[in-house]
């Protein structure tokens, strides 16, 4: 199977390299147009600034080329939020597959700390990307940013207030967690992606 993973300045990316290693994949890390294109699946992790995120995207193209992928296209962190519409960080224009505000966490209560880091559960789940898992397993999510609660929400989390661990809306799929960090979870969710 050709997997690529769309390499950008964010962070992060090199450990979803290796949890595909882990699974028997071999994938390329490229910024190339025509690769991207070529791939049987494309994952778009990352940890970092949306707005310059965003800047390096537009700078070479690929937020069009993202935008037009027909293939499977897995949105993880980062990759989730630049999926969206628009983002609070950097008051940042994304890519708009989801119609959706990537919003700031805003702490309600003195425990309430931002970002948001740790293991937390995942409920009201559905989707052929959560396969064989239950209501309340548990992922890693490390974020200050998320995305609301909409139609394409396929799982939830709570931290201060319920919002999308996970989206869907035709190819593109996404989660706000760290799959390549998330144990036995996270990898049966990466498997998952790469059957579907």
């Amino acid at each position: 199977m050709n997997v690529a993973i769309v390499k950008y300045n964010a962070g992060n990316i090199y450990s979803v390299v290796n949890a595909l290693k882990r699974l028997g994949i071999e994938p390329t890390l490229t910024d190339d147009a025509e690769l991207l294109k070529k791939a049987d699946k494309v994952l778009f992790p990352g940890q970092g600034h949306a707005g310059e995120a965003m800047d390096y995207l537009k700078a070479r193209k690929l937020d069009l080329l993202i935008r037009d992928l027909k293939q499977p296209v897995f949105g993880i962190c980062v990759g989730q939020q630049l999926l969206c519409k628009h983002s609070e960080e950097g008051d940042t224009d994304c890519i708009g597959i989801f119609d959706a505000e990537v919003k700031r966490f805003q702490p309600q209560r003195h425990e309430d700390k931002v970002p948001c880091m740790g293991w937390n559960q995942l409920y009201n789940i559905k989707s052929p990307l959560y396969k064989g898992l239950n209501n309340g397993d548990f992922v890693y999510f490390v974020h200050s940013f998320y995305v609301p609660l909409c139609a394409e929400t396929i799982a939830t989390a709570d931290y201060i207030l319920p919002y999308s661990a996970s989206m869907h809306k035709d190819n593109f799929y996404t989660c706000q967690f760290h799959p390549e960090k998330s144990g036995k979870v996270g990898e049966q969710i990466l498997k998952n992606f790469l059957d579907i």
